[in-house]
């Protein structure tokens, strides 16, 4: 009779495990001894997922070389700063997310306090050309007092259009941008968690298979021993027993290795395909806020440009001041006579 015992090995390639099955014919002197999944050298086992040991397998190909993608730099967890425990590379990514759109509301805050001061500032600008100082002011200098406070009120309302534009153009639209942002955060969080928690019961599946297959295999060791010492159709029957306990042993750990590798490639695609729409995602965001920002600084240009359409008319009248135009005009509507006295004569 020949005895027979099953010895799984687990072997990982980038990122697909790998399992295979060998006979051996003398399960007694067997050398293969079956330890714990992960404590072969060619793996690495952290917080249930799987990587090729850096000693024992060739240097991987990035995904996207040369882009320093996403998909490429956080498949490994990290230690949480502000606890003992473990955050996730993808947990990162989604903080990178919710970091932007907290900055993206705080710009908006900013632009919001911008549109308050351009108000306020058109608000004392139009109260200020209506106070009536100076206003009898007389002659061509007159007229250039009269129009530079009328500047005030067309400038008052430059910077009015103004704050209406940063309003529309600018906070709005930062306000706006991707109105449904958390929730579609809080999806692919989900999604990411649920495979990753899969994969966790799948690991602690393996291990137990792993488990009851060492103790099948010495089962078969012991009852093989028996027999050795004392020949009995009981025990080569109880052999037979657990020769079938130990193959079926075999097959499970081979199931959960199958389902475990299943889970681990399900978990792996939806990582890169999850971490590639949050770097689209930011790169969207980024290039909205540079538009938007190059748009404020177009209507501040604008601005500047009005205002200065406002002070071309003050210019020119200033330029037309002429004090003798001022006195011949003052002089012909206020003059008393043009008798000029004379000395008494005897």
């Amino acid at each position: 009779m020949q005895n027979v015992c099953i010895c799984v090995f687990v072997l990982t390639a980038c990122q697909h495990i790998e399992h295979y099955q060998f006979v051996c014919h003398d399960p007694v002197n067997c050398p293969i001894k079956l330890p714990s999944l992960w404590t072969f050298p060619f793996l690495l086992q952290i917080n249930c997922v799987t990587f090729p040991s850096p000693a024992c397998m060739p240097e991987q190909q990035l995904l996207k070389p040369n882009e320093w993608s996403y998909c490429d730099y956080f498949w490994t967890d990290k230690k949480d700063p502000q606890g003992s425990g473990c955050i996730t590379g993808f947990e990162i990514l989604l903080q990178k997310q919710l970091k932007g759109k907290q900055m993206q509301k705080e710009m908006a805050e900013f632009i919001r306090e911008r549109i308050k001061i351009e108000e306020e500032y058109a608000k004392n600008l139009s109260k200020l050309s209506q106070i009536p100082l100076a206003g009898q002011e007389e002659g061509t200098l007159g007229e250039a007092w009269a129009q530079l406070k009328k500047s005030l009120a067309d400038e008052a309302e430059v910077h009015l259009k103004f704050s209406s534009k940063l309003q529309s153009e600018v906070e709005k639209p930062f306000l706006t941008f991707r109105e449904n942002f958390k929730k579609d955060m809080k999806r692919f969080d989900h999604h990411i968690a649920d495979l990753r928690k899969q994969l966790v019961g799948r690991y602690a599946a393996v291990e137990k298979a792993r488990k009851a297959l060492a103790d099948r295999q010495k089962e078969l060791e012991l009852k093989t021993q028996q027999l050795e010492i004392k020949l009995s159709n009981k025990i080569e029957e109880d052999i037979k027993k657990a020769r079938r306990k130990s193959t079926q042993a075999g097959d499970d750990l081979m199931r959960c290795v199958d389902l475990y590798n299943q889970s681990q490639s399900k978990w792996f695609e939806e990582m890169v395909t999850t971490s590639l729409e949050l770097e689209r995602l930011e790169v969207e965001r980024v290039e909205m806020i540079r538009q938007h920002l190059c748009q404020y600084t177009t209507l501040r240009h604008e601005t500047d440009m009005f205002n200065q359409s406002t002070m071309e008319p003050v210019v020119q009248l200033l330029q037309s001041v002429d004090p003798s135009r001022d006195r011949e005009l003052w002089v012909r509507e206020n003059k008393t006579g043009e008798i000029r006295p004379v000395d008494v004569e005897i």
